[in-house]
């Protein structure tokens, strides 16, 4: 018989899809709460949505033990209330989404040789109260863009908005806004309908969506209930 070799590796996949579009005083980031591990589904209420600060939310795909632990790291090392004090008293201002964007980027950066198993999109309003959205590979590169999507379902999601939304390319000089031009109520309707059509094709991706809105009054959820089979 043919000598059999055990494999064994660190890191799952946990499926699940996430989406953040960015607007001129909005944006809005969903993700499912369906968490899964080959064919079978460990829970049907699990967020994928983590607050960062107070106009700063980030989603998260892929292996749900290393988002956790990134989570913690963020919170241990970074984002307790005393650090936040400090940036506040060095720089006369709250933490901003793009500042956050970088400290992000530099938390993975850190783990490259051992990365979190984790692709993020981070997305909340800039210094400007304008809309931005950041997205992210598992080694900390980070692009921002006026929309993007990660998880299992993106490569549905991702032709989807590029037909709806179509993003001016970042090549063309001068460089143009990136920011969508639907009103608030129209993205998040776009938003439902891109996961409705998702959870048709994509077994990973199903149960419930959860919806972040962020604007100038602060932060807004929502639900909506998606395929359960």
């Amino acid at each position: 018989m043919p000598k059999q070799q055990a494999n064994w590796s660190p890191y799952d996949n946990n499926g699940g899809s996430c989406v953040a579009v960015s607007g001129a005083d909005y944006c809005v980031i969903a993700a499912d709460t369906r968490m899964s591990t080959g064919y079978n589904i460990l829970t049907r209420d699990y967020s994928k949505i983590c607050k960062l600060a107070d106009k700063c939310v980030m989603a998260s795909s892929g292996f749900q033990a290393d988002v956790k632990a990134l989570q913690k790291h963020l919170a241990a090392r970074h984002l307790v209330p005393l650090k936040i004090q400090i940036y506040q008293h060095q720089h006369n201002k709250q933490m901003s989404c793009p500042a956050m964007a970088q400290l992000l980027s530099n938390t993975l950066y850190y783990k490259r040789f051992f990365p979190y198993y984790s692709f993020n999109v981070l997305g909340g309003l800039d210094n400007e109260g304008k809309g931005c959205v950041f997205t992210y590979d598992a080694v900390g590169s980070y692009e921002k863009v006026g929309y993007s999507s990660q998880g299992s379902g993106s490569t549905l999601i991702m032709p989807f908005l590029d037909n709806q939304l179509k993003s001016p390319s970042p090549l063309l000089l001068p460089v143009q806004d990136a920011v969508t031009p639907l009103a608030e109520a129209e993205a998040v309707d776009l938003v439902k309908t891109v996961f409705a059509s998702a959870s048709e094709r994509d077994i990973y991706t199903g149960d419930k969506l959860e919806i972040v809105v962020i604007n100038a009054d602060g932060i807004r959820r929502e639900h909506m209930d998606l395929r359960k089979d």
